[in-house]
């Protein structure tokens, strides 16, 4: 019985089932609205987005084409909440159902995206993520460590990628990437490095004996609840206070942690860290030998400068031979003009000596000769001793004399020339030169100026002298008249109240 009922059953092929189960999905639901958070968002290389939506209890896979990815208002990120509208279907190659998004619209901040913009917004306060204090990468370490879990591909991609530009010693700290215990891992494999325990003090006992030269903290990609480890302040704070410089490589190029911040230098992927480790060993040894090869050239290019600077300066010099050969025939020429300029040198010398012997005088004739100089000087003496004193006497008085004659005759022209220019000034002073131009003197009988009204009332009689002579007047005295108030009759009521 049991047979035959399964005989009953229809039988589909897997395609056909997956089939069956679409239209059956697409039917029944067709164009949804769906709420929930973002996790695991990852843009492809064609364009696509794939992500999921999740809420306290499920997760739902979601799709969104290139087409309709371009037309969103906004592009979705980790731990955002959103609400999407498409249609329900399956994939068959994974026998699952997904949302194929048409449209999105933001509902609200996810609760992780939430507490990282927060911690985010309180480290970068604390100065943390400070750009001032990133360190240099060292150009060529020779040990590197790395941080990363043992059994991922992100180690084997490292030390592939360190093989192919530049081979250096490589420490692996091994530590969990994701889950309870990989904050605490991952914060003491960086004090680790350092020779600290966690508490970034107390010294740690190392199985080795150099501190790496560069550290890199790496991670395949995950969600942002797998990335979560990289938020923790804990791995952040023993990042930013490393003595040794660090590369990040956590997920991929569009994950981003804060640990990034905090970091020296963030790559995108691990491989990228491991490019910005070491340089590529055939390019420097292709810069080595080109530049050695361009010091050849411009070597040999200053040699040859110098050569052909030589050649044109050996044209315009004579060859050594040539110059000896000049100054030996010079050198001979000489030796055969020395003995006669000797002979010649000494029958001029024979000829001055003869010349000086001539005007040279006996000493007989020499003592002649000063006696008679001394008997003139002796008579000049004696005359001089005779009327010499006369003569200077009278010559004396001749210069006094003369002196005397020459002061006096000067300070009375002085006096001369001071006198005509006191008489120039007083006659310019004059009063007659006042009258000249209209004015008058006025003067009593006594010869006194008058000078006021009032003094003239005074005289019974005046001069006055004008510049063609005097005028002899009696001033004539008005008495003074009374007056009396002003009274007029015709107005009577001016001057009444």
């Amino acid at each position: 019985m049991e047979e035959k009922l399964g005989h009953n059953i229809p039988t589909f092929t897997v395609s056909e089932l997956a089939t069956s189960i679409r239209q059956t999905l697409e039917g029944t639901f067709g164009r949804v609205r769906l709420r929930g958070e973002v996790s695991g968002f990852k843009k492809h290389t064609s364009g696509h987005l794939y992500l999921s939506l999740r809420d306290e209890q499920s997760l739902i896979s979601a799709v969104c084409w290139k087409g309709v990815a371009m037309r969103l208002p906004f592009i979705p990120e980790d731990g955002m909440e959103i609400i999407t509208t498409g249609r329900l279907t399956t994939y068959g190659g994974r026998s699952q159902y997904q949302i194929i998004i048409e449209n999105v619209e933001l509902a609200g901040q996810g609760a992780l995206l939430k507490l990282l913009e927060d911690r985010k917004k309180k480290l970068l306060a604390e100065g943390l993520f400070d750009p001032a204090k990133k360190k240099t990468l060292p150009f060529l370490p020779k040990l590197i460590g790395v941080i990363t879990s043992p059994t991922g591909a992100v180690f084997s991609d490292i030390i592939h990628r360190l093989k192919d530009r530049f081979p250096r010693h490589v420490l692996l700290w091994p530590t969990s990437v994701q889950g309870e215990k990989a904050e605490a891992e991952i914060t003491q494999a960086i004090w680790g490095f350092q020779g600290l325990e966690p508490d970034g003090k107390t010294p740690l006992s190392l199985p080795f004996s150099t501190k790496p030269d560069l550290i890199i903290l790496a991670r395949g990609g995950g969600s942002l609840e797998d990335l979560w480890c990289f938020n923790e302040e804990s791995v952040i704070r023993a990042v930013s206070a490393c003595s040794i410089p660090i590369i990040t490589a956590i997920g991929h190029e569009t994950d981003t942690t804060l640990v990034d911040f905090s970091a020296d230098k963030r790559a995108p992927t691990p491989t990228g860290a491991a490019e910005m480790a070491v340089p590529v060993r055939a390019d420097l040894l292709f810069s080595i030998l080109d530049s050695r090869n361009r010091v050849s050239r411009i070597f040999l290019q200053r040699l040859e400068t110098h050569k052909k600077y030589l050649q044109q300066l050996s044209r315009h010099m004579e060859r050594p031979s040539q110059l000896l050969e000049r100054a030996a025939q010079r050198l001979d020429d000489l030796s055969e003009r020395l003995p006669n300029a000797i002979k010649a040198l000494l029958n001029t010398q024979h000829l001055q000596l003869i010349t000086a012997r001539q005007h040279i005088q006996t000493p007989h004739t020499l003592l002649e000769t000063t006696a008679l100089k001394i008997n003139q000087l002796s008579q000049k003496l004696n005359w001089l001793a005779k009327n010499g004193q006369k003569e200077k006497k009278q010559k004396l008085q001749e210069s006094n004399h003369f002196l005397r004659f020459s002061f006096l005759e000067k300070k009375i022209q002085n006096y001369a020339q001071d006198l005509s220019s006191r008489k120039r000034l007083l006659e310019s002073l004059s009063y007659k030169n006042t009258l000249d131009r209209g004015f008058s003197l006025v003067t009593d009988s006594k010869g006194n100026f008058i000078d006021s009204k009032k003094q003239a009332a005074l005289q019974s009689i005046m001069t006055v002298t004008f510049h063609d002579g005097n005028l002899t007047v009696t001033p004539k005295i008005e008495k003074k008249k009374k007056t009396t108030p002003f009274h007029d009759t015709s107005f009577p009521d001016l001057f009444r109240r």
